[in-house]
């Protein structure tokens, strides 16, 4: 899954393609270098970002989503409103990443109504406060147990089983050691019976091991997402790195 960040400010790559032309020709090339996936999105989830109006959020999608209709890969949009949601799907969007694991009122009908793919994804509390002092008693299980609730939720509202996608959330309120101790145990998330997304891409963790800036992350996020697959992961989320060249490739 190749990123497209159409923010001015996601951590990495922030403002690099917030004009829709930018987005559209990135995509591509991600498409060229070998992503299955791209994976859109318009509101930054880093930690501390702030959160963005619907409206804001649908005008720097909404242009990028009509210049890829014709992309030979299935679009998802990652995106935590149901009203964003709906527009997406209507301009051809083929799943819904949602960091929030459609938990926002109306989310889950909303991909319930909808022939799209889902990942619900596991995060201690919201981008603006995530990072401040996360804690578990046993990491694992408890995000095992949350992406099982929200599995069954979502089968409860009608979504079938292979239409869903489930991520631990590797930097979405967890510590660096909480990071490796779900990086060691993604086979037991695996035991839930769906793919599992891993995403890797330049974390701060990386960071933290390797002493090294976002842009100097590229060797240890590739080393990052093999490993992820050696323990389960189906799908990898990857950034571009900044010479132009995915991870992927």
């Amino acid at each position: 899954m190749g990123v497209v960040n159409v923010t001015p400010d996601s951590f990495s790559d922030g403002g690099r393609f917030l004009e829709a032309g930018a987005a559209v020709d990135h995509a591509r090339r991600l498409v060229e270098e070998g992503a299955d996936i791209v994976d859109v999105g318009a509101e930054s989830s880093r930690p501390g970002a702030d959160a963005v109006a619907p409206g804001e959020e649908l005008s720097r999608l909404l242009p990028v989503l009509k210049g890829l209709k014709d992309l030979p890969v299935p679009v998802s949009v990652d995106t935590v409103k149901p009203e964003v949601m709906r527009a997406a799907i209507a301009e051809g969007a083929s799943m819904i990443n949602d960091i929030n694991a459609l938990r926002a009122p109306g989310a889950l009908e909303t991909a319930a109504d909808a022939d799209v793919g889902v990942c619900l994804m596991h995060m201690q509390g919201e981008p603006r406060t995530m990072q401040r002092e996360p804690r578990y008693r046993d990491v694992v299980a408890e995000v095992k147990a949350f992406l099982a609730e929200r599995v069954a939720a979502a089968e409860a509202r009608g979504i079938a089983r292979e239409r869903i996608v489930i991520d631990p959330g590797f930097g979405f309120g967890k510590t660096v050691e909480h990071n490796f101790e779900l990086l060691r145990n993604l086979g037991r998330l695996a035991e839930i019976g769906l793919p599992v997304m891993a995403g890797w891409s330049r974390k701060s963790t990386l960071g933290a091991v390797t002493g090294r800036g976002p842009a100097e992350r590229v060797a240890a996020s590739v080393a990052a997402a093999l490993l992820a697959v050696q323990h389960g992961a189906r799908i990898v989320r990857v950034l571009a790195a900044l010479d132009g060249q995915s991870e992927r490739r």
